[in-house]
């Protein structure tokens, strides 16, 4: 008789997304027999009231509601700045332009169009979510993986030596758990890096993202809660060392020009940060006893700001599967059941991978003849409100094939 595995799920990551897995499964009442165990080496530190974490994300609804069926959102709500308008326009053109894209929360009976949060509070949120009570903390590391077997065998390097029902890899773009499982990646490098820093604007951001498309890539500035701005500027690796090296003033001067002085003067408060760029997609998304979940599964281009938003997706749907699946008497971690799962993500985040893709390559291309092309499509989508509508509720996470709990009416809202 086969002994009894020492946990029916173990996560492996507790970032944002694997956090989110662990807490969407215990609250679960159709998973409530789960024993689930999180395994993540490093946990989030803490921050000062007064810290503002560099790294942010643009929260989709859908994420929003994912968040708060948690009780994580109450706590990343007072420190995440909405924005109620967006505006997108190429370098040749100017932002209040007949060009540039205009979207609005207004015309599309949403409150607003997403909010910008410090990636570091909604990880601590998570960790804090009254859900992951009973879930058991793992701090060390995977060191071994065998699915040979009838289930997962992980060996830990505090030497312990565990076996689960389902092992679940949302540990990042550099996932150790799919790379023990022997699971490829399809993608490329783009030769570009993302420098991000805060900055004070000498305007008032008017709750508005603004985006310019540079031949080089996208630059952004992002609104967030305190009335600064957050910069998300993506540019040749050279340019990106360039501008690491600078020193502050100079920085925000050349940011200033970059955005086209949209905001007025903009000023560097605090450090800036350089992450080199690329899109990578899993050849498989699952294994008997085994599924992907986040940038372990898939990283994407951070110009749409999505890149969060499918990791929670991947988790709200994975824990769907699997509750249905056990409602419905199958066994959850076999490979017929987590197929679904693939099934349904890998379309929906091939589509977003693609889309992104094809954006970023339109706008970075120098010929003539594709800069008319582009100019006259963002005229032709400006005009048409319809068309915008639906652009916004894609972004929101409100269109497509969405798990139940990311179209539920949020309590505070009605939405």
């Amino acid at each position: 008789m086969n002994r009894r595995a020492d946990f029916d799920c173990i996560v492996v990551g507790g970032g944002m997304v694997g956090l989110a897995v662990a807490a969407l499964i215990s609250r679960e009442e159709r998973l409530r027999d789960w024993r689930v165990a999180l395994l993540e080496p490093d946990p989030p530190r803490r921050l000062r009231e007064e810290q503002t974490d560099l790294r942010v994300s643009a929260l989709s609804r859908a994420s929003e509601r994912i968040l708060a069926a948690v009780d994580a959102w109450p706590a990343i709500a007072p420190r995440a700045g909405s924005y109620t308008e967006m505006v997108v326009w190429d370098a040749a053109s100017t932002p209040d332009g007949p060009d540039a894209l205009r979207f609005s929360a207004a015309e599309t009976g949403e409150p607003d169009l997403g909010h910008i949060a410090e990636n570091a509070r909604i990880q601590l949120a998570l960790l804090d979510s009254p859900a992951l009570r009973n879930v058991t903390r793992l701090q060390t590391r995977l060191k071994a993986l065998d699915c040979s077997g009838e289930r997962p065998g992980l060996v830990l390097e505090d030497g312990r030596e565990l076996s689960c029902e389902l092992l679940v890899g949302a540990d990042g773009g550099g996932s150790r758990t799919r790379e023990l499982a022997g699971i490829g990646r399809a993608g490329w490098d783009y030769g570009q890096t993302a420098v991000v820093a805060h900055l004070v604007a000498e305007q008032s951001h008017r709750e508005t993202a603004w985006q310019r498309f540079l031949p080089s890539g996208p630059v952004a500035l992002l609104p967030l809660f305190d009335g600064r701005v957050s910069l998300v500027w993506t540019t040749t690796p050279a340019e990106a060392t360039e501008l690491i090296d600078l020193q502050p003033e100079q920085f925000g001067d050349r940011v200033t020009a970059a955005t086209d002085r949209v905001l007025g003067s903009l000023e560097l408060q605090g450090a800036r940060a350089a992450f080199p760029l690329a899109v990578r997609h899993a050849r498989q998304y699952v294994r008997p006893g085994l599924a992907l979940a986040g940038d372990a599964a898939h990283t994407i281009h951070p110009l749409a700001g999505q890149g969060v938003n499918l990791g929670f997706l991947d988790a709200a749907c994975l824990v769907e599967v699997l509750a249905e699946a056990s409602e419905a008497g199958e066994e959850s971690s076999s490979l017929r059941v987590l197929r679904r799962y693939e099934r349904w993500r890998r379309s929906e985040n091939s589509l977003a991978l693609g889309l992104t893709d094809g954006i970023n390559r339109m706008f970075g291309s120098r010929s003539l003849a594709i800069a008319a092309l582009r100019r006259a499509g963002l005229s032709l989508v400006g005009a048409q409100a319809a068309s915008r509508r639906l652009l916004v509720r894609h972004a929101l996470g409100l269109r497509g094939d969405l798990p139940a709990i990311a179209t539920s009416a949020d309590p505070e809202t009605g939405q």
